[in-house]
This record gives C-alpha cells, sequence and structure tokens, in this order.
C-alpha cells in the first residue's frame, strides 16, 4: 500500500522532534518521503535513526530553526511563548496538534485506537505485534518502544493503522477510528479536565468519532467503561466486552489466570469456545490487555489462531516492568505506572516475579496536581511492597506548588519500610543499602526515575567488587 504524504506535511518542522509521540511521526513522514526537520531541548539517542532516515534536527530552540516549512507541528507541551511556535504564528505559518498530523497520516487506512486511562501502550503494542505475526504490516504509532523492533511507530504497507490514543487532552478526538478499545475509564489529567464528569465525557466524545459501523471493545470489569460500552449499545454502536462480567455471544469472557514468574495464561470463551492465552509479560492486567487486543485483532480480519501466537511472542515495550539487568542475585526492573492504579497492578505482577524475594520499589511521583490528589490511593498502593524509596515530585510541565512533595505519600504508607529521600542523587545509594539476595527492585514513575536502575546496578556491582 503506498501513501503520498499531505501536502501540509511535505516539508513539515516539528518542535519537540525527541519526544515519544513527535519522534513516530517524524519517523512515518521520513518513510513516506516528506522532508523532515526540527528541533528539541537537549540531544536524545533518538536522534541517531531520526537523522539515519534524513531527518534534520536541531539542538536548541530558535526562531531562525523554523526554514521554509509547510507546517509546524506541535504537543500539548510545547506553549505558543516557545519562538518557534511563536515565529511561526507571526509568520502564518499553518501550526498542527500532533494528534492532527497523526490523524492526517491514518488518512486511507482502517484505524484501530487504544484508549483508556491505563493500558494503552501495552494494549496497542500487544495488537500491533499480534498482527504483524499475522503479516498484516500494520503502520503504528505508540507511546513507547517495542521490545521487538526497538521502535514506536512504522509506515506499514498493510492498510490499517494502530495508534495509542491520548485522552489526556483530549486529543484523541482528532482520530476517526474503525475499532476502539477503551481498556478502562478511571479518573486522571484532572489538570486538564477539571472534573471527574468531564474526564468521562471526553471518552463518550471519542465513541462518537467512530466511523459508522465501527466497533468498541470494552472492559466490562471496569464500572465507567462498562458504563460507556452500556451508552454505546444504546446509542446503536457495536460493542464488545472482555473480563470476567462479559457475558454476550460475542464477548470474551474471562473463566481464569494463573501467573507465573514470566508471564501468566488466561483463559477465555469466545464464541462458545475455551481458548488459552499466553501473555509472556506478568500481571493479570497485562493478560487483560491482550484479550482487548485479540478482540480488535479478529474485528481487523487477523486469523483467532494467528493472534493467540503472535500474542505469546510479544515481549513487552520499554519501560512497562522492563528488565534492566542482575547483579548478583538481585534483579532489577524499569516502569512507567505513574497512578495509582497502575502502581497496585504493576507491584502486584512484581509480587509473582520475586518469588520468595522482597519487593523494593524507588517511586517517583509526578506532576504536583496528581500526587496532591491521589496521594492517599499511591500510598495504599505502595504499600504492596516490603520497601518502599519516595522521591520528590517530577513536575512535568507543572510549576511546583508549596506542600506538595513526595513527603505527602511518604507519610500515609502502611505495611512498608518508608523512606522519604528528596535528594535524588541519593536515592542510588539508600536503594543499594536496602537490598538484600533475592530480591526484586523496581524503579517507578513516569520522569526521570528510570535513570536510577543502571545506576543500582553498578552500585551493586561496585560493592560486590570490593567484597
Amino acid at each position: 500500500m503506498t501513501l503520498t504524504v499531505p501536502e501540509r506535511l511535505l516539508r513539515p518542522h516539528l518542535i519537540g522532534i525527541g519526544g515519544a509521540g513527535m519522534s513516530g511521526i517524524a519517523r512515518i513522514l521520513l518513510a513516506r518521503g516528506a522532508q523532515v526537520r526540527g528541533s528539541d531541548a537537549k540531544d536524545s539517542p533518538a536522534f541517531l535513526s531520526l537523522r539515519a532516515q534524513g531527518a534534520e534536527i536541531m539542538i536548541g530552540q530558535r526562531a531562525e530553526n523554523l526554514g521554509d516549512p509547510t507546517a509546524v507541528v506541535v504537543s500539548t507541551a510545547i506553549k505558543e511563548t516557545n519562538p518557534e511556535f511563536a515565529a511561526a504564528r507571526e509568520r502564518g505559518i499553518p501550526v498542527l496538534h500532533r494528534a492532527q498530523a497523526l490523524a492526517a497520516l491514518m488518512e486511507g487506512h482502517r484505524v484501530a485506537c487504544v484508549a483508556g486511562t491505563h493500558g494503552k501502550t501495552s494494549t496497542t503494542s500487544m495488537l500491533t505485534v499480534a498482527l504483524q505475526h499475522c503479516r498484516l504490516d500494520p503502520s503504528f504509532a505508540i507511546g513507547g518502544d517495542l521490545n521487538e523492533s526497538g521502535a514506536n511507530a512504522h509506515h506499514g504497507e498493510g492498510g490499517i493503522f494502530v495508534a495509542e490514543a491520548d485522552e489526556s487532552d483530549g486529543s484523541f478526538l482528532n482520530y476517526s477510528p474503525s475499532v476502539a478499545v477503551v481498556t478502562n475509564v478511571e479518573p486522571d489529567h484532572l489538570d486538564h479536565h477539571g472534573t471527574v464528569e468531564a474526564y468521562v465525557a471526553v471518552f463518550d466524545a471519542f465513541l462518537e468519532r467512530l466511523v459508522p459501523g465501527g466497533l468498541l471493545v470494552v472492559c466490562a470489569d471496569d464500572e465507567r467503561a462498562a458504563a460507556l460500552g452500556d451508552r454505546a449499545t444504546a446509542s446503536g454502536v457495536r460493542v464488545v466486552r472482555y473480563g470476567r462480567s462479559a457475558t454476550g455471544s460475542g464477548d470474551a469472557r474471562v473463566l481464569g489466570y494463573e501467573p507465573s514468574e514470566n508471564g501468566g495464561m488466561v483463559r477465555i470463551s469466545l464464541a462458545g469456545k475455551e481458548t488459552d492465552v499466553w501473555v509472556a509479560v506478568p500481571g493479570e492486567h497485562m493478560a487483560f490487555n491482550a484479550v482487548a487486543a485479540l478482540l480488535a485483532g479478529l474485528e481487523l480480519g487477523a486469523p483467532l489462531d494467528g493472534l493467540v501466537e503472535g500474542l505469546a511472542a510479544f515481549t513487552g515495550v520499554r519501560r512497562r516492568f522492563e528488565f534492566k539487568g542482575r547483579s548478583g542475585d538481585v534483579r532489577v526492573y524499569d516502569d512507567y505506572a505513574h497512578h495509582p492504579t497502575e502502581v497496585a497492578a504493576q507491584l502486584k505482577a512484581a509480587r509473582h516475579t520475586a518469588g520468595r524475594g522482597r519487593v523494593v520499589v524507588v517511586f517517583q511521583p509526578h506532576m504536583y496536581s496528581r500526587t496532591k490528589i491521589f496521594a492517599g490511593e499511591f500510598a495504599e498502593a505502595l504499600g504492596q511492597a516490603d520497601e518502599v524509596v519516595v522521591l520528590d515530585v517530577y513536575g512535568a510541565r507543572e510549576e511546583p506548588e508549596p506542600g506538595v512533595t513526595g513527603a505527602l505519600i511518604a507519610e500515609r504508607i502502611q505495611g512498608a519500610g518508608v523512606h522519604y529521600e528528596p535528594a535524588f542523587d541519593s536515592a542510588t545509594t539508600l536503594a543499594a543499602d536496602l537490598l538484600k539476595p533475592g530480591d526484586l527492585l523496581i524503579t517507578m514513575g513516569a520522569g526521570d526515575v528510570t535513570q536510577l536502575g543502571p545506576a543500582i546496578l553498578a552500585e551493586l556491582d561496585r560493592r560486590t567488587g570490593e567484597e
């Protein structure tokens, strides 16, 4: 399937080209023959492959970087005060949100969008790998790098486009999917949406973006997602459900889940037949994500057996319970979880993987608003671990808020050893001091806590070498 580049994206300039979403758009545009240039505040390993594909990338953001683009592409994180954004406005150059650019690249495809508060990246990745196993060569854009290919995006020839759909800023309302997956609807991103009601309402608006005759795949075990499915059915939309509560004739009812150290087996009843699906990543929540991907894949025309084989071959996404290494008898993982439900689910999975060893977590809260709203819920989730190191808040796009620190969470944790460490550089030593042979350490959060795993491994190796 050969597609041309939309005229407005023939010579795009991408501000923040190193970001997960932006770099994916750049990859697809380059594969289609666009002349891509962009800028970022600092260099990134992602630039090596983008430059190899032909992208022109400037470090530092200045008005003169723009050149003569057909459009400037920005994310929600880029403010209008950014010198390149401001220059584009001044010169009358069209400015597109990255979701608008991605929507333009979806034109001419059957589109599957995966939305939900949790599990978007993993479910999108599972669906992509399963379809690839079925030789359907989908285009895809994901908020993380697949372990299989090391890429977060690809221009495929199969006529299918699989994309992670971000509800955080409502930008997924730019897409028009044939298949929409909603894994769950749990309040988050209230800094943007304002209220729980507004957050729920944006999913209803997303549902209205389904093309006529499109399908909604929704989790029956999540209260708000199930309610979304009921509203969709009442409005005439085709809906299939998955989960233990799924009972419809076309649904995938989960009959059971058996965890193991390196994954788990989920048994489902689908179309009157029981099917076992092996998922080589730990956690029941991951197994549920695999069932959602299976249903979406069937709607896209892939065979059941091929999808099951493809899901069994899925090895994960970077920063989703990603194995970072081992020092002696200590294993170190890294995970992106930054909402209480995600933290709880991943620590439950970590417990199975740890076996008889302890679970030690280094947690970095993400954003001041989320920390303030969910401090108690974070504390409850983190209490599943044996030892917890809480770092200070990674503010992301937010300015510091007086009185909102990691201590809000640490002081509420019960049932685990608790250590509040506001000095990021000291966390490596503290974590190494806590670890014992057989332990499993997981660094967790959406910020730069991911840097600590390799540093802790190096510190453990250094200490072993001195013994």
